[in-house]
Parts: C-alpha cells; structure tokens; sequence
C-alpha cells in the first residue's frame, strides 16, 4: 500500500520561494505518475502538476506555469515541486497524489488528471499548507 506524505509547506512572503516534498513509502514511485494539487479555502480543489512515471515529462497548470517545477529523485522514493515567484493566490494547501499508472493522463477519459479535479488519483497525502502573505 503506497502512503504519501508531503513537507515543506510553511508562510513565505510574496515573491518567495518553497519546495515542496512527497515522500513515499510502503511502495516504490518508480514508474508511477505523480500529481499535485491544490485546495484554498472556499475554492475546488486544482491540479498543479504532473510527472510522468514512463518518461519523466512534466505537465503544469497554466497558472504555475514558468514558475513551478516538479522532478522525481526515484532512489529516494520522492517527487519535488519548487514553487518561484510565489504570489498570495498561490495560497493553498498542496496535495500529492498517484494516478493508478506512469501516465498523467487518464486514458479512461481521453484528459489530463490536472484537468479532472482530482478524480482517478488512487492514493493522497494529507496536505501540506503553504501561505503566502502579500
């Protein structure tokens, strides 16, 4: 059973940065697909990221895009996500979560699971909280 556990999360100002961490355990990330997402107060949960388990590409919302990056460190069982430029819409907590497969598009549907709100995410994290004061 795969657990994911994320870090990092903490209150940084306006033009800061953060990288977030998820770890996993109880099963190896290697050759599956990692997202990330996002829930701020009072809004629906959004996709941020994605890294592909076949080839390593990387997919991001456009509204992370150029400053967000996502990359995999397979020996030690962990996905990253470097938050640049953060901006106080940023704020949210952050959520990592394995798709059934290396891809990060649910085939199933024909669309991206950045794109489906979180449905086909077989395993979360709890969340980690990152704010960002402005």
């Amino acid at each position: 059973q795969l657990q994911l556990v994320e870090s990092g999360g903490n209150l940084v100002q306006s033009g800061g940065s953060l990288r977030l961490s998820c770890a996993a355990s109880g099963s190896t990330l290697n050759y599956r697909a990692i997202a990330w997402f996002r829930q701020a107060p009072g809004k629906e949960r959004e996709g941020v990221s994605c890294i592909s388990g076949s080839d390593g590409s990387t997919y991001y919302a456009d509204s992370v895009k150029g400053r967000f990056t996502t990359s995999r460190d397979n020996a030690k069982n962990t996905v990253y996500l470097q938050m640049n430029s953060l901006k106080p819409e940023d704020t949210a907590v952050y959520y990592c979560a394995a798709p059934p497969g290396p891809l990060c598009r649910d085939q199933n549907y024909n669309r991206s699971y950045l794109n489906a709100g979180g449905y086909g995410m077989d395993y979360w994290g709890k969340g980690t909280l990152v704010t960002v004061s402005s």
